[in-house]
């Protein structure tokens, strides 16, 4: 497999504009939930057990099939459930945002008449559009889902260290640790094939409280 698309796909420089949300973290980080580096890494663990681990993790595990065989009903159901189970209006756009921007980009770069067929149905989401991405340009099943997870956590890194006191030696000592996990966390998303749930309601109040903060760094 030429990994080479997928390191385009996941370079924080790829024009996708995930620098501008923090998913919940700002308002977290304000209201002194997220004040120390024990607190952020309890956060990023529930991103990734929670929020990874049983909602986008599995949406992206099940779309790589369903784009790869053009099982448009399937994308697009799975679509509605992941956006349903977001109960922050900004988290959805964002998502939307973000999903719409990364498929309309990969497909300038890299056309397929999947993407473009899908574009023409919905705005996707953005787990949704990722495993578009992967699955029209051959990346494995797995190797998608993995990206995904690094990209998010490393975007939410990303956003604390702009957000609260912590060096980028120990955010990236925290990354390290985060990415030790994803693999098994992958694991029993494979093992499962189950329907996407989610339970995280501090990251879900948080990123509802988001628009109410007096000044912002981040879109969400």
């Amino acid at each position: 497999m030429n990994l080479l698309p997928l390191l385009h796909l996941c370079d924080s420089a790829f024009p996708l504009g995930a620098f501008a949300y923090s998913d919940g973290l700002e308002s977290a980080t304000a209201a002194e939930q997220v004040a120390t580096a024990d607190d952020l890494r309890a956060w990023i663990d529930v991103c990734l057990d929670e929020t990874l681990g049983r909602m986008e993790g599995p949406a992206v595990w099940q779309a790589w099939p369903a784009f790869r065989d053009a099982d448009w009903d399937t994308l697009v159901t799975l679509d509605e459930e992941l956006t349903a189970l977001r109960p922050s209006s900004s988290a959805r756009r964002s998502s939307r945002a973000m999903g719409r921007r990364l498929l309309t980009t990969w497909q300038n770069l890299h056309p397929d008449p999947r993407i473009e067929h899908a574009l023409t149905l919905f705005g996707p989401a953005l787990p949704i559009a990722f495993a578009g991405a992967c699955a029209c340009s051959a990346i494995d099943r797995r190797r998608a889902v993995e990206a995904f997870a690094y990209t998010r956590l490393a975007a939410t890194i990303s956003a604390a260290m702009r957000l609260m006191p912590i060096g980028q030696t120990d955010a990236h000592a925290l990354l390290a640790r985060t990415l030790e996990r994803v693999p098994a966390v992958i694991d029993l998303v494979a093992s499962r094939d189950a329907r996407i749930e989610s339970f995280a309601p501090a990251v879900d109040i948080a990123a509802m409280t988001h628009q109410y903060l007096h000044s912002r760094l981040f879109r969400s």
